[in-house]
């Protein structure tokens, strides 16, 4: 974070003084991407019950919190992750946009698990902002790549990429492109107690992560 903010602050000067514009584009070359992690949820909203009683904002945080943990040990902190909330916290749809859009983020992606009436009802999907904006084309290809990359790697079902009214895409995706991923089915009984077990939400969260390292 601190290299981080002495960076932006050497381009600061460098324009203040209006050194050439290759300067500029080298060290902005040198910028660690910067991921904001969205766990859905939280606090009083529970998100979807799993049938074992497991609660989707417990998991959604387990992964983002295992992602940070491996861009640290694994990928030697190649990215500056940020997360909408660190601990069982309510925090408002706005607020989490904003730090998107405060943070200049480079991909913005929204944790989630889903739920049916259908109780074989399985696989992940991934949602983009049917709101067409700036970063539209980007998040529909990011979104196509990783629900294909946890299908080979992970062996779940694929259940497409979809336009959704979520206002967590709508007002981000003229910031950065921004992709809400859904892990499975709380309501289906291999799929729930698939996300129950620490070393397979590990997986979920380092396929994420490998899958990041490809597209920045």
């Amino acid at each position: 974070m601190t290299q981080f903010k002495v960076l932006i602050s050497i381009i600061l000067v460098l324009e203040l003084f209006g050194l050439p514009s290759p300067v500029l584009a080298q060290l902005n070359q040198t910028r660690k991407q910067i991921i904001v992690i969205d766990p859905g949820h939280g606090g009083k909203d529970s998100g979807a019950v799993g049938i074992n009683g497991i609660q989707e904002k417990e998991i959604v945080l387990k992964i983002a919190k295992q992602i940070i943990e491996l861009n640290e040990t694994a990928f030697k902190d190649k990215f500056e992750i940020y997360l909408t909330r660190y601990k069982d916290t309510l925090i408002s749809l706005g607020d989490r946009t904003k730090l998107a859009k405060s943070l200049n983020t480079d991909i913005f992606i929204s944790l989630h698990c889903n739920h049916s009436d259908n109780p074989n009802a399985r696989g992940i999907e991934v949602y983009v902002s049917k709101k067409q904006g700036k970063y539209s084309r980007k998040s529909i290809l990011l979104a196509y790549d990783l629900q294909k990359g946890l299908k080979k790697n992970l062996g779940f079902e694929s259940r497409g990429v979809k336009f959704g009214d979520f206002q967590v895409l709508r007002e981000t995706v003229n910031e950065c492109p921004p992709i809400l991923l859904e892990m499975g089915f709380l309501s289906n009984k291999y799929e729930v107690n698939f996300l129950k077990i620490g070393k397979n939400t590990f997986s979920i969260a380092s396929k994420i992560l490998g899958f990041l390292n490809q597209k920045t």
